[in-house]
């Protein structure tokens, strides 16, 4: 009868035990899955640091050899137009011209007074950005001698570019994650609890876009960051 009462006595403190555990395994559970996700967003504007300017112009006729001539004499004006106001050689290139003979296309009715029509491209690549967007508004000097660039096709637009992200981005990720903390510390006050370690962060894309449609050239950058917090009491 004694050990019965001492298994009983035994068999009351293990369960007792075991319910105290059980607590304490479901609470620090329970703290432990006490989490807060939040964003953080950073912005910045960075002026673009390369331009692509297609100067692209037409030629029309009847004497393809003739043709050929004369664009190479309007390709070496534009050549040294460009040089003499700054761009460097290497930062030209001259695209093989693109012939369209009338008589040739089997669906047109050619009624026109010429037989060729040729696109020419020559093609500025360079990081001198605001110099091509002063020889962009000073291209009637090409006028002057005849040569008219033409504008309108969406194949030869100017287009800028922003290439040393890698340099901000560290900042950004700083000035992204600050953000996000001072959310989850807002979150935690409001909550009644104290902000933890982070459990989990997530680094989104960058993105690179226009300013707006007026000023291509200035570049906005922007990422978001998401962050999840262990919340304590």
């Amino acid at each position: 009868m004694k050990n019965l009462r001492i298994e009983a006595v035994i068999l009351a403190i293990g369960l007792a035990l075991t319910g105290y555990f059980v607590k304490a395994g479901i609470d620090t559970l329970a703290t432990r899955d006490r989490v807060v996700t939040v964003k953080g967003l950073a912005e910045m504007e960075v002026p673009a640091d390369k331009v692509t300017w297609p100067l692209m112009y037409k030629s029309i006729g009847n004497d393809l050899p003739a043709l050929y001539s004369q664009i190479e004499a309007t390709n070496q004006k534009i050549q040294a137009f460009l040089t003499s106001k700054g761009i460097d050689a290497g930062e030209i290139s001259i695209n093989a011209p693109e012939i369209v003979d009338l008589q040739a296309e089997r669906y047109s009715n050619n009624d026109k007074p010429y037989r060729y029509n040729i696109t020419t491209v020559i093609t500025v690549t360079s990081g001198k950005v605001d110099l091509v967007r002063g020889l962009i508004a000073s291209q009637g000097e090409l006028l002057k001698q005849g040569i008219a660039i033409s504008g309108g096709d969406y194949r030869y637009n100017v287009s800028y570019d922003y290439t040393s992200l890698n340099s901000i981005k560290p900042k950004m990720i700083e000035e992204a994650t600050k953000n996000a903390r001072a959310a989850a510390e807002k979150f935690a006050k409001d909550s009644d609890s104290k902000l933890g370690k982070i459990k989990k962060a997530y680094q989104g894309q960058f993105s690179i876009d226009d300013r707006d449609a007026n000023t291509p050239y200035i570049k906005k950058i922007r990422v978001v960051t998401t962050i999840d917090y262990s919340l304590e009491d």
